[in-house]
């Protein structure tokens, strides 16, 4: 049974709507503003929604431009009186299905709304025929709809099911690890355990027995035995994140495992055999440790057999967006707060930042951004990006900032100025100060990247 989301104000019209569709043999939900319905798509499935053009606080057309953020396939019809006909047009323009002009019949009412959840449907028919024969690869959990990242998920696909070690490249935040579980889950081990350890998170000396165990007595403390990350793999995947931190002595061991999958226990003789398929990832050049000697090079042959690399989110930011609808509905659901999408100019303000810190950078914005705000859709003043000196900006020769890398000059500007803004805690004639600009000058560039400038406000 479709559910109907009625967005009206005058009690009469909402019931009369109400009774007419459940005739129909729809289910119907209403709200007398757009806030109460946001709330409510935020919590229901919704298959179709009817909206007065004027509503009180926030107005038909903000509502429906709202909706279209958060669920950009959910036919809306608009209601609206007949001397607004060009509001109609705007709303049409904004992602509005189809608009009725008030008075109308109910007949003409009921041939629209079984019109567009057809059509909806047959949208969603083709939509799903398309990605078929597209091959669109789907992971769960991992968001990627742009090229880049789909030819990464094309290979997981491919090499998932064999046995091949694998090497996973790519900047700190990127997904590896996301990678790493979607190899794991796609292979013939799926049953079996995924095992994963940080090279980075153990002190050099306690690697080698984090990996293989070691036997009662080997060292002081050593009371009893005690299997390895290597040992708990078995029939299943052990992902070695950061292998480039390797130290040399422990480098051998794991070279043997690769070439053998056989070990010893540290203080122990007996030789362990496991089978475990090895993934394995870094954020750093391999070939350049090769050069320095930090890195042996047999053992980067034995790990290199699949290399995938994964790219940094500067760029793919066609994926942002559907990121960032993906962590609002995690951390909403999470947080029990009706929070449904996210203004155009504060997605504008993510898309035009540089990321350094990848994908888990972007989540964690919008986990704070989440908890922080007081509204049903996250705007600009909630989305609080990092724009410490380290992040910002880096430093050519004789100290000239210059900006990060894949981040062009008027990016790295737009920063400078949104940074200006959070240190004069949004006071613009002080930000104009410490920019050295006159307050026409900054009004000029707020408006570049949509940050609203009230002429009242200081």
């Amino acid at each position: 049974m479709p559910t109907i989301l009625i967005v009206e104000d005058e009690p009469k019209m909402a019931r009369l709507l109400e009774l007419t569709l459940a005739e129909e043999g729809f289910a119907t939900r209403s709200a007398s503003d757009a806030e109460k319905g946001l709330i409510i798509l935020g919590q229901d499935q919704i298959d179709l929604v009817i909206t007065d053009l004027r509503l009180p606080g926030m107005n038909g057309l903000e509502f429906l431009q709202a909706v279209k953020r958060a669920h950009a396939s959910l036919p809306v019809v608009v209601m609206t009186a007949f001397g607004t006909v060009e509001t109609a047009v705007e709303a049409m323009k904004a992602g509005a299905s189809d608009y009725v002009l008030k008075p109308f019949s109910l007949e003409e009412i009921k041939l629209i709304v079984h019109k567009e959840l057809d059509v909806n449907r047959l949208r969603e028919e083709n939509r799903s025929l398309r990605e078929a024969l597209g091959q669109r690869y789907e992971f769960k959990n991992i968001v990627a709809r742009s090229p880049q990242m789909q030819e990464v998920l094309a290979v997981v696909e491919r090499v998932a099911p064999s046995n091949a070690t694998v090497l996973l490249g790519g900047e700190s935040g990127v997904g590896k690890d996301m990678i790493a579980r979607a190899l794991h889950h796609r292979s013939k081990r799926a049953a079996g355990p995924f095992v994963k350890i940080n090279t980075t998170a153990i002190p050099e000396n306690l690697l080698e027995s984090e990996l293989f165990g070691y036997e009662k007595g080997a060292f002081t403390g050593a009371t009893t035995s005690k299997r390895g990350k290597f040992e708990l793999a078995d029939k299943g995947t052990i992902f070695l994140d950061e292998i480039g931190d390797v130290p040399a002595s422990t480098q051998v061991k794991l070279l043997r495992v690769l070439q053998e999958r056989e070990f010893e226990r540290l203080g122990g003789t007996k030789t362990v055999r496991v089978d475990v398929r090895v993934v394995a990832a870094t954020n750093q050049d391999l070939r350049a440790a090769l050069e320095q000697g930090t890195f042996r090079e047999d053992l980067f042959y034995r790990l290199n057999v699949v290399p995938i690399s994964i790219p940094p989110l500067r760029q793919h930011k066609e994926d942002i967006p559907y990121l960032v609808d993906h962590f609002i509905q995690q951390f909403a659901h999470e947080s029990e707060k009706p929070i449904t999408g996210i203004t155009p100019a504060a997605m504008k303000v993510l898309i035009e930042f540089h990321w350094p810190g990848n994908v888990r950078e972007l989540e964690n914005i919008i986990e704070r951004a989440v908890a922080l705000s007081n509204g049903p859709v996250l705007d600009v003043d909630d989305v609080r990006l990092d724009l410490s000196p380290s992040k910002a900006s880096a430093t050519a020769a004789g100290g000239v900032p210059f900006p990060p890398e894949g981040q062009t000059l008027e990016q790295f500007e737009d920063d400078i100025i949104r940074e200006a803004l959070r240190r004069a805690e949004g006071n613009k004639s002080q930000a104009a100060r410490l920019l050295g600009l006159s307050r026409n000058a900054l009004r000029y560039r707020l408006s570049k990247i949509g940050v609203a400038d009230d002429e009242g406000s200081p």
